[in-house]
């Protein structure tokens, strides 16, 4: 075997190629180390990539299962947010609906208090009118029987005369002034 390190030129031993005992230590300790490796090291990193496996596969089935109750809560506060525009929507319409007819009925109330006030104001007039009508036809009737008495020359006290003479010169200036206009 030594013949084959020793070169043709001077017999030294080439550097390039190592010694057999070299190589077969060298195989001895891989398989040991490979051994050892494959008995301790590698259950334990098997074992650690296992815990890590469930472990992100858990948390992937509990971000999913999140993820769906998360959807859920949200569809069902998009459904009470729909439901309270509606009812918003509901209860305005009803407030107009309700400020109109409060409109409409103080609108009625007004009409109504304006035809009894102008009613009452009618009314008044025309109590005033008659009352004034009353007060000229008494004046009147006094200025008539005086100056009838002047002019026939007797008095003219007796009330039922009195009454007739004014009341048929009343009747005469009522139809000159329709037979007038």
């Amino acid at each position: 075997m030594q013949t084959l390190t020793i070169s043709a030129a001077g017999g030294e031993l080439n550097p390039l190629i190592p010694h057999p005992i070299e190589i077969v230590l060298s195989l001895v300790v891989f398989a040991i180390l490979f051994f050892a490796v494959k008995k301790f090291v590698v259950p334990n990193f098997e074992a650690t990539f296992a815990e890590r496996t469930s472990a992100i596969e858990g948390g992937l089935a509990a971000a999913e299962t999140k993820q769906a109750e998360a959807d859920a809560k949200l569809a069902e506060l998009e459904a009470q947010l729909s439901e309270a525009r509606h009812e918003a929507a509901r209860i305005r319409e009803e407030a107009r609906e309700q400020g109109a007819a409060i409109v409409a009925e103080l609108r009625a109330q007004g009409q109504a208090e304006q035809a009894r006030i102008v009613d009452a104001g009618k009314a008044q007039i025309e109590a005033e009118r008659q009352q004034a009508i009353t007060s000229l036809r008494a004046e009147v009737g006094s200025l008539a029987t005086g100056l009838a008495g002047r002019i026939v020359g007797e008095s003219l006290d007796d009330e039922a005369r009195q009454s007739r003479v004014v009341e048929r010169f009343l009747a005469e200036l009522e139809t000159n002034q329709s037979g007038v206009n």
